[in-house]
C-alpha cells in the first residue's frame, strides 16, 4: 500500500487535489482509503465534545491559533498516542489490502501546528524538555510513500471567494514553518498558484516517477 500525504497551509488547495487524486485512482480500479489529521487527532476529538461538536466537517472546524501552556503540552502527549492508533489504523488497511491511503493533512501538519502553538511559550518550554520531545515526535513519524506540501502566497489564499479566518500573519507564520521542513521531510513542492488541473498534472507527474 502506498501511504501519500497532501500538506500545507489552509486554503493552499490539499483537499481539492487529493479528491482529484482519489477519483483517478478508483477510476482505474484501485482500492483507497482517506485519512484526515484533524480529524482523527484525539486531542481535537476531545475539543469537539467539549464544544458540543458532534461530526467533523473538513474546511469547516475553526482552527486552533492559541492555547495554554497546560494544554499545549497535553496536545504534544496526546499526538504520541496518535501515532500509536495511526499504525494499527495503517496495519488495518493493509490486512484489507488498499492499494493507497491518502491523508489530507497529516502529521506532518501537526507537528506544524504545535510548533505555531508553542511560539508564544518558548522560555517557559525550554525547561520543560519540550524540544526533546518534539524531536522523539518527528523521528516517530511513520514515513509516507510520497509526501506533498502546496506552496502558495497567503495574499493568494485571502484573495480567494472562500478564505481561512485565522488571518495573514497566521498563514505567513506556518508557510515559514512548513518551509524549514520540506528539506529534511523529503517533501515534494508543488506550486499551487496555478489552475488546478496544472496542479494536479505535476502531481500525477510525479506519482508516476515515484
Amino acid at each position: 500500500m502506498r501511504y501519500i500525504t497532501f500538506s500545507g497551509v489552509d486554503g493552499s488547495g490539499k483537499s481539492t487535489q487529493l479528491e482529484l487524486l482519489k477519483e483517478h485512482l478508483i477510476s482505474e480500479g484501485h482500492k483507497v482509503a482517506y485519512f484526515h489529521a484533524v480529524e482523527f487527532s484525539f486531542a481535537n476529538r476531545i475539543a469537539r465534545r467539549f464544544k458540543g461538536t458532534k461530526n467533523f466537517q473538513p474546511g469547516q472546524e475553526k482552527a486552533v491559533t492559541e492555547t495554554s501552556l497546560l494544554t499545549l503540552l497535553l496536545r504534544q502527549k496526546l499526538l504520541f498516542l496518535d501515532l500509536f492508533r495511526f499504525r494499527r489504523f495503517l496495519a488495518r488497511l493493509e490486512r484489507e489490502e488498499y492499494d493507497y491511503l491518502l491523508s489530507d493533512r497529516s502529521f506532518f501538519d501537526s507537528l506544524i501546528h504545535l510548533e505555531y502553538l508553542s511560539l508564544p511559550h518558548q522560555n517557559a518550554l525550554r525547561f520543560l524538555g519540550w524540544r526533546t520531545r518534539a524531536d522523539l515526535l518527528e523521528s516517530s513519524l511513520p514515513k509516507p510513500d510520497i509526501a506533498f506540501y502546496f506552496d502558495l502566497d497567503p495574499q493568494i489564499i485571502l484573495s480567494r471567494e472562500r478564505t481561512p479566518e485565522q488571518g495573514i500573519e497566521y498563514l505567513h507564520a506556518k508557510q515559514s514553518l512548513f518551509r524549514a521542513k520540506v528539506s529534511s521531510w523529503n517533501m515534494h513542492v508543488l506550486a499551487a498558484d496555478r489552475p488546478k488541473e496544472l496542479v494536479f498534472d505535476s502531481l500525477l507527474t510525479i506519482l508516476r516517477e515515484k
